[in-house]
């Protein structure tokens, strides 16, 4: 139950992810400008995601950070409506993100600590697909919403500002419920017991290799510990390929819904199947074995994204099928992306000590930032080609995100 509150967060945030970028288009801005917004949003959350995983740790309390993120989620969302001035916007965009991301640490330390080592990919996918559910419903309103003409004509003020409006009140709902539903762990000691897990069965099984050397045996397999600084450095660049490719993705997918003469509302329908084949994904990702089987699934997933990015190259030499390929391969994308952040933040509670639990969303953060600039930028740059040049460049880091993660499996 303690999950409902956040469930509603996403929801707003699902509404928000879409309209926000066609919104900053409707009122005069560019390419460039949403780039600049999502960047310096994302690059205010990443010491924001290390002082609050340090905080949280450090104090032992986590429902106080979450309350936080939601209320002043609320409140600026609420600002929102009051300005259509764009420097304006980006300033509390970014100062919402600093904020909003004091959730996220506290979260996945719920999530380690109130569920067994055992559980704990079961524990992830369900959170993950239960609040994927709230982001879908929340695309949901956003087709709702734009499927009557005076929304995205922007003349009048009240219908203008409604996706915004209902962005504020789905996070008071959450900081509502959360207040009510959310209490920190008595203690706080899973991941602890974890570490040390690993740390003796490195040990034994080191102990026991070094016997059958001892014993005159040929010994062919290798004593292999994760490597945190290969999983850093991959999930650094798979988040910067996913936000190369989707920070100017409803820019694209809009266009192509133009050029097809379908009403605008198509957009946020196309992301609501991007998103629902993230739920199906999260469904699979809780059913799946663990151990050396669910890390070998993170390097199949990058590279099926790495395939379905280059594969979008091709669908643009078919314009006729173009809203149609692009649907299947998001479809695909939100698919596979589910089963990749079940297995990353698992393995990220493993890896990552006590009092750092933020890195995780720093790394995601540092891509996420430098991508919301560059891809943009390239999509604007180099004009009719600009979007080509946006799938090749992302899909080309996934290969080499591709290439961290086998180092570190």
């Amino acid at each position: 139950m303690w999950r409902l509150g956040f469930f509603f967060h996403e929801m707003g945030f699902g509404l928000l992810s879409i309209f926000l970028p066609l919104y900053v288009i409707a009122i005069g801005g560019s390419l460039a400008e949403i780039g600049i917004m999502t960047a310096s949003a994302l690059f205010m959350a990443i010491p924001a995601s290390f002082l609050w995983g340090y905080v949280c740790d450090k104090t032992k309390h986590y429902k106080r950070y979450v309350l936080l993120s939601f209320l002043t989620s609320t409140i600026i969302l609420y600002l929102f409506t009051l300005t259509t001035n764009l420097g304006l916007l980006i300033i509390m965009y970014a100062a919402m993100s600093f904020l909003h991301i004091a959730h996220e640490p506290p979260k996945n330390v719920l999530i380690a600590e109130l569920y067994s080592h055992k559980d704990w990919k079961r524990s992830f996918a369900f959170y993950e697909g239960f609040t994927e559910a709230g982001w879908l419903i929340g695309l949901v309103l956003g087709f709702l919403t734009s499927a009557y003409p005076a929304v995205f004509s922007f003349q009048i003020l009240d219908v203008k500002t409604l996706p915004l409006l209902l962005c504020s009140v789905l996070n008071l709902i959450a900081f509502c419920l959360s207040l009510i539903l959310v209490t920190d762990p008595l203690f706080v000691f899973e991941r602890g017991l974890v570490n040390l897990e690993k740390s003796v069965d490195f040990a034994c099984h080191g102990v026991f290799l070094a016997s059958r050397l001892l014993g005159g045996e040929i010994v062919s397999e290798k004593l292999r510990k994760e490597n945190l600084g290969a999983f850093c450095f991959g999930l650094a660049l798979f988040s910067l390929a996913t936000s190369i490719l989707f920070t100017p993705m409803p820019i694209f997918v809009s266009n192509i819904v133009r050029a097809a003469a379908l009403p605008s509302s198509i957009v946020f329908a196309i992301f609501v199947l991007n998103s629902g084949g993230g739920v199906l994904g999260y469904l699979l990702a809780g059913a799946r074995s663990e151990g050396r089987a669910g890390k070998a699934a993170i390097g199949r997933v990058v590279i099926l994204r790495s395939f379905l990015s280059f594969l979008l190259v091709v669908v643009l030499q078919f314009p006729a099928f173009n809203v149609m390929f692009v649907t299947t391969i998001l479809i695909l994308m939100g698919l596979g992306y589910a089963i990749f952040l079940v297995y990353v933040l698992s393995l990220s509670m493993e890896l990552i000590p006590s009092g750092k639990t933020g890195l995780f969303n720093a790394l995601i953060g540092v891509g996420g930032a430098c991508g919301s600039l560059i891809g943009p930028f390239l999509a604007q740059t180099f004009g009719s080609l600009g979007f080509t040049y946006v799938f090749v460049t992302a899909g080309t880091l996934f290969l080499v995100s591709y290439v961290a993660f086998r180092v570190l499996m």
